[in-house]
């Protein structure tokens, strides 16, 4: 039998050893408030590398001060920040993995002292703060910070750039008619609400010719939400832009009760996968190598990516081999216990 977890898969110029992605996941570990990596974040990345995972993403990574998550993320909106990003990459690469990283701005749901803009000024719920509404200038500001992010990304050595675009972050705010109250032409109809995507497609591209992920949440749990054929809609769009890969996720734009099970979001991948034609990443409660292998030869999705089950055990792929039967290679100083 073939093992398709375990396959090489290529994109565009770059291939991974297998089809096991660490997702981006938030650290809050930038100790000092700049933004900086610090020995923890290397050894966690390289950790996961060494553990046979193919493609490690960085947390969500601000592209600007106030588009961070929180005060300890890790940012990428100056100069200073690449030589950190760098040795992530390098550790990452030691052991054959690839190194993706993924651009944000959080928006409204930037939890920070400082002012914080969005679409709107909406705020995501009462215990968070009134977000000041952008202006145009702001706008255009913020995508070239996408396009300065992009370029310090080529030059830390990055092989993937990710989009942070779920999630009810900055990008999601604007797609999402829950949070996107416009009257200009960033606002309205679902091309206007796409467009701010779009010109933060085009910016980075301006800067980066490698393969480009974007991370969209594939169903927004609330009736007035955006529904598949949107999400469809706006996966095809990017598709003829030029980008590569649509990783799908769930939830996080308005507050909303969410009852997880299993793969819960499997199916919104597997919806965009076959309506835009375009490849796609699975994530959520996926745990067993029997399972992600399922998707996979289904052809429900292309990737595999982990979140928890890479924090509890960042050699899971061992654990996922030894389940599926498959004989695989470990680090040469682990051989006694592989």
């Amino acid at each position: 039998m073939k093992h398709k977890l375990f396959e090489p898969y290529t994109i565009k110029n770059l291939t991974l050893k297998n089809r096991i992605v660490m997702s981006p996941m938030c650290m809050y570990s930038a100790d000092d408030q700049d933004g900086h990596a610090q020995p923890f974040h290397l050894a966690h990345y390289e950790s996961r590398a060494a553990g046979q995972v193919g493609l490690i993403f960085t947390e969500a990574t601000a592209v600007l001060p106030e588009g961070r998550i929180s005060h300890e993320d890790l940012g990428i909106w100056d100069d200073k920040h690449v030589e950190g990003l760098q040795e992530i990459v390098e550790g990452v690469r030691r052991h054959g993995a690839k190194a993706g990283i993924q651009l944000a701005h959080a928006g409204r749901k930037a939890n920070l002292q400082d002012e914080i803009f969005a679409p709107s000024a909406k705020a995501f719920s009462d215990s968070m703060k009134i977000p000041t509404a952008m202006t145009k200038d702001d706008i255009q500001r913020t995508i070239k910070a996408f396009r300065s992010s992009a370029a310090r990304a080529k030059e830390a050595g990055f092989d993937i750039i990710e989009l942070h675009a779920a999630h009810g972050y900055l990008i999601n705010q604007f797609l999402s008619p829950l949070t996107n109250k416009r009257k200009d032409e960033y606002g309205g109809s679902r091309e206007n609400r796409y467009r701010f995507l779009k010109e933060t497609i085009v910016a980075v591209m301006e800067e980066w010719d490698g393969p480009l992920f974007v991370r969209i949440s594939g169903e927004e749990y609330h009736e007035e939400g955006n529904k598949m054929n949107d999400f469809i809609y706006f996966a095809s769009e990017m598709k003829s832009q030029g980008v590569d890969f649509i990783d799908v996720s769930s939830g996080g734009v308005v507050p909303a009760t969410i009852d997880p099970y299993p793969g819960y979001q499997v199916t919104f991948a597997e919806k965009i996968k076959q309506g835009a034609e375009i490849d796609t990443g699975a994530v959520g409660l996926i745990t067993s190598g029997i399972q992600a292998e399922e998707i996979l030869q289904n052809e429900r999705a292309d990737l595999i990516f982990l979140a928890r089950t890479l924090l509890r055990n960042p050699y899971w792929p061992k654990q996922a081999a030894d389940e599926l039967g498959y004989e695989l290679e470990g680090p040469r100083q682990y051989t006694r216990a592989w």
